[in-house]
């Protein structure tokens, strides 16, 4: 029986925005469905300032950057501190709140909407495991694909060696409050190649700092 099959009726009424938007104001809250237990969001890290691990993550990122899922900015506020024009994209309007609050210009806006200068972006950014939104990798690539200038790149965070490619159905959990299911994916190193070239990538390099392993996709 899938999640979304076992959820009693009534109890999925609510966007998983609306709960993402509470707890980045500070609700605990757990995602439920992609791993065997309740996994509570790392909202603690999306809000404190880029360390050293994401400064290594976005020093990938080259020129006019696009950060796909941005959060509550704190990738977005780290690459406008290092110079790049940048833009945040979310669904969530208290994270777009919170990345504006940040200084740097940001949309609430799905990534597969219009977005202002589509085919001229020298960067597209997918960090903390943003490459899983909507559980079809090869879409959002290829999405991120089209946002970007013909000699552009997408830089993606990944899972690391040995994590399985995974596509669940997954719901959020704040007190007594549970959301709508969604999908999401798990993309790691071990498939970057295949899914790539799907979404029409020629070229996949590969980057480790540390635990986090990242890839730059060019044409």
């Amino acid at each position: 029986m899938s999640l979304r099959e076992s959820l009693p009726t009534g109890v999925d009424d609510r966007p998983f925005t609306d709960l993402f938007g509470q707890a980045l104001r500070g609700l605990p809250c757990s995602v439920v469905g992609l791993a065997e237990r309740p996994q509570p969001l790392p909202v603690h890290v999306w809000r404190r300032a880029a360390d050293t691990a994401d400064l290594a993550l976005i020093s990938h990122c080259v020129g006019r950057t696009v950060d796909i899922g941005c959060g509550p900015g704190r990738l977005s506020a780290a690459l406008a501190a290092a110079g790049h024009e940048v833009l945040g994209i979310d669904v969530v309007h208290e994270a777009v709140g919170q990345t504006r609050d940040r200084g740097v210009s940001a949309l609430c806006r799905d990534v597969f909407e219009r977005l202002p200068d589509e085919g001229r972006w020298q960067t597209a950014l997918l960090a903390d495991g943003n490459v899983g939104i909507g559980g079809d990798p090869e879409s959002l690539l290829a999405r991120a694909r089209e946002l970007v200038e013909p000699e552009g790149r997408v830089v993606t965070e990944l899972a690391p060696p040995g994590v399985r490619r995974t596509t669940e159905w997954a719901v959020l959990e704040c007190d007594d409050l549970r959301s709508r299911p969604f999908r999401w994916a798990v993309l790691g190193v071990d498939d970057i190649d295949s899914v790539a070239t799907a979404a029409g990538f020629g070229h996949v390099d590969l980057h480790r700092s540390s635990s986090r392993w990242c890839a730059v996709l060019t044409a």
